[in-house]
């Protein structure tokens, strides 16, 4: 998915910068940049973060970032910030999201004798895109508007001019932008979290296609929010860090609210109720609080040198990273049986693993309570799960063996109770090896998060989403 942060001060702001980048690296996979400006000149430096964390990579480079405006940003594809010389001037800028008609645009951008120096896998770099699509404007915040405008998917931005930072949302919301005030400061992050050590607090949430000026001095808004929104449920479910708040709703929150949901409906007697490490365990606190069932750790995280499972392309490494990463406890584990909640299943390959191992160390039964529905449908609007196909998703590789056939219709294997749904998910038990298996309703998770269903994005469980 990705992250920046972006910070305007009255002082030297690379320390607030770099501190502030790195409590995004969670969102990122690949690569972190970061740009200053200083005395009519930007300082940019990128780095790969696929051998090396954040800190220990860009550490070095502090002394050169000097000034009072910067952008940072950790990316899951392409190489950030991009700096552009324009008929607009000098600017700088980065982005999270996906572009899902990237082709279709660049064909458009090149149809216009302009050329494009950066690639990202093999493909034209989405950032270096977004950027000429601003310089088809004839100011900076018509150019922005314009980018919202053509990109479908998802685009959010902030932008660094010789003299502010804009930070744009894209145009139905999909991921967050959060403004943070100190005295002397004011910054903008793609999460929260960002501002709490650093002395910032909460000052306004970006509505879905706004763009606000910021700098040291404060913010004004240049173009006003959109009436539709489609933030993405993940946020709350998986992605988000606990201490992150969207839309004025903290994450953590949410997750004891789906344990809890789910913990409703239980009939099935045991012994202790867990978490997958690390984003299942606040779903796991909300259904231990609301069952009675003592929570336990019969898996702990080995976290110094392990990163998220996720971040790996490669699915062996992924697996290797989710194996080595978590340490079962015999003693907790054996001739129990165990309530495991996690946040969701997507291909489902490490949960299998981590089923085996439990059934090795001797649990009598492994009951497992998914905090979200059943995805069936890829992600189309993130990078959530671009580097898989449709039948890597456990949900549709069960469908295809109830079907016999990729492309069907899915309506009814999206509803809770369905004759297709519980199907479908007898074929996921067989396959994981699990005792039992339930996933959220979507209802109880729209209910858990507090926002309208319509204002959410939950494409990948029933399809229902849209481009703008």
């Amino acid at each position: 998915m990705g992250g920046f942060f972006g910070c305007a001060s009255k002082v030297e702001c690379s320390s607030d910068l770099f501190y502030g980048t790195d409590y995004l690296s969670h969102l990122g996979t690949k690569r972190g940049g970061l740009v200053t400006y200083d005395d009519g000149q930007f300082n940019r430096t990128i780095h790969s973060l696929e051998n090396a964390y954040f800190r220990s990579k860009f550490e070095s480079d502090l002394g050169k970032l000097t000034g009072q405006r910067g952008l940072g940003v950790i990316s899951d594809t392409d190489s950030q910030p991009i700096i552009i010389h324009s008929h607009l001037g000098q600017f700088a800028v980065v982005m999270v999201g996906k572009i899902a008609n990237l082709d279709e645009l660049a064909k458009e951008v090149l149809s216009k004798n302009i050329h494009f120096a950066e690639t990202s896998q093999g493909t034209i770099n989405p950032t270096e895109l977004t950027a000429a699509l601003i310089c088809r404007g004839d100011s900076i915040v018509k150019g922005i508007a314009h980018a919202q405008e053509k990109i479908k998917g998802s685009c959010s931005m902030l932008v660094m001019t010789d003299d502010c930072i804009y930070a744009a949302r894209d145009q139905l919301g999909r991921t967050p932008i959060i403004i943070g005030k100190r005295d002397n400061a004011y910054a903008a992050s793609s999460e929260s979290s960002a501002f709490s050590n650093l002395g910032f607090e909460v000052e306004h949430f970006v509505g879905p296609g706004e763009i606000v000026c910021m700098t040291a001095e404060g913010i004004e808004q240049v173009k006003a929010p959109g009436d539709k929104m489609q933030v993405c449920s993940f946020l709350w479910v998986y992605y988000g860090y606990p201490a992150s708040t969207y839309e004025g709703i903290n994450t953590e929150q949410v997750r004891y609210n789906c344990g809890g949901a789910l913990a409703k409906n239980e009939t099935c007697q045991a012994d202790l109720v867990s978490g997958i490490p690390d984003s299942g365990i606040g779903h796991a606190i909300g259904f231990s609080n609301a069952t009675g069932i003592p929570y336990m750790r019969p898996y702990v995280k080995y976290t110094p040198t392990w990163p998220r499972s996720f971040m790996p392309q490669n699915q062996k490494m992924r697996d290797l990273v989710a194996q080595m990463k978590l340490i079962p406890v015999k003693e907790i584990i054996q001739g129990k049986r165990i309530i495991f909640c996690d946040d969701s299943v997507v291909r489902g390959t490490q949960l299998q693993d981590n089923t085996e191992i439990l059934y090795e160390y001797g649990a009598k039964e492994v009951h497992m309570r998914i905090a979200c529905p059943c995805l069936i449908h890829p992600c189309e609007f993130l990078n959530f799960s671009n580097s898989r196909s449709t039948l890597d998703l456990a949900g549709r590789k069960a469908i295809y063996d109830l079907e016999g056939q990729e492309e069907c219709d899915l309506t009814d294997y999206a509803v809770s109770g369905s004759e297709k749904h519980s199907r479908m998910l007898e074929k996921i038990v067989q396959r994981l090896g699990l005792t039992t298996l339930r996933y959220q309703t979507l209802d109880d998770l729209v209910q858990a998060i507090g926002l309208p269903k319509e204002k959410l994005c939950t494409h990948c469980w029933d399809g229902s989403s849209y481009f703008k």
